[in-house]
């Protein structure tokens, strides 16, 4: 076993840098997530045309938030397993205040009057149309605070339906089949957030149908569904780094400690 304060220092080490890979792409995928991209055209494939309800026919165009937020879920299980219930609560919290207040910087900065220099020399694309840089700066980094409320009431609950599902899990099956509940905690949170981002930021606060949230919704639910799955060997390569790093039997010390903490709290 590592001296006491070596391996403490790891401990923090692991949990500092955890923490940043988890609140950098969570923070980067609420900035982008205002671009919506077509997956199919992305893999070169033709489009779903998926119908709902007689009303509706969909393809995978989606959010480019969803190209980081696989990570976010992926640092989240691993910070469960190291640092239980706690952890992420704290990340969490955390992540949520840094966001509101990257998005009140923005907001600030987009009422900045700009120069008129600034204004002129962009005042055409690449390809010779006239454009507004200062329109199209406020289009690209404003978004409708149904959507801000929306995403961050949706990232609490997934974060704490994750962890709670985590840990149910881990108390069944104990320290073995770390795909099970890794997976099957992403899985469930995920369902319940694909579809509470949409009921508050395009139900509640905009004028899509139900039925539009719920086709919508399963869209997302798949892509969600289909990462979780892919990425199930990241989290047994992470878990070897992280156990050599910190060395075995420190690293059963503290998934333990984790896990019997946390279930106490649930």
């Amino acid at each position: 076993m590592a001296h006491p304060s070596s391996f403490e220092n790891k401990k923090s080490t692991l949990f500092l840098l955890l923490a940043g890979i988890f609140i950098t792409n969570a923070l980067l995928a609420e900035i982008v997530g205002v671009k919506i991209f077509s997956l199919e055209t992305w893999l070169g494939t033709n489009p779903a045309q998926i119908n709902f309800f007689g009303h509706f026919v969909l393809d995978f165009n989606l959010t480019a938030g969803v190209i980081l937020w696989p990570v976010v879920f992926l640092t989240t299980d691993i910070i469960n397993e190291y640092f239980g219930r706690q952890g992420v609560q704290k990340i969490s919290f955390l992540t949520v205040g840094l966001i509101s207040f990257a998005f009140l910087v923005i907001y600030l900065i987009t009422t900045l009057p700009p120069a008129d220099f600034w204004v002129q020399i962009n005042s055409e694309d690449p390809n010779g149309k006239a454009l507004d840089i200062n329109y199209a700066f406020k289009a690209i980094f404003r978004q409708g605070l149904g959507i801000i409320v929306g995403s961050l009431v949706a990232f609490i609950i997934g974060q704490f339906l994750d962890v709670f599902v985590f840990h149910k899990l881990r108390k069944i099956t104990g320290p073995k089949k770390i795909w099970l509940r890794a997976t099957g905690s992403t899985l469930i949170s995920q369902f319940i957030d694909s579809f509470v981002v949409l009921i508050v930021a395009f139900y509640i606060w905009g004028n899509w149908s139900l039925h539009q949230v719920i086709a919508v919704g399963i869209i997302n639910y798949i892509y969600k569904f289909s990462m979780a799955v892919v990425l199930t060997p990241l989290i047994y390569l992470s878990h070897t780094i992280i156990d050599r790093y910190l060395g075995k039997e420190n690293a059963e010390q503290l998934t333990a400690q984790a896990a019997a903490s946390s279930i106490s709290l649930l």
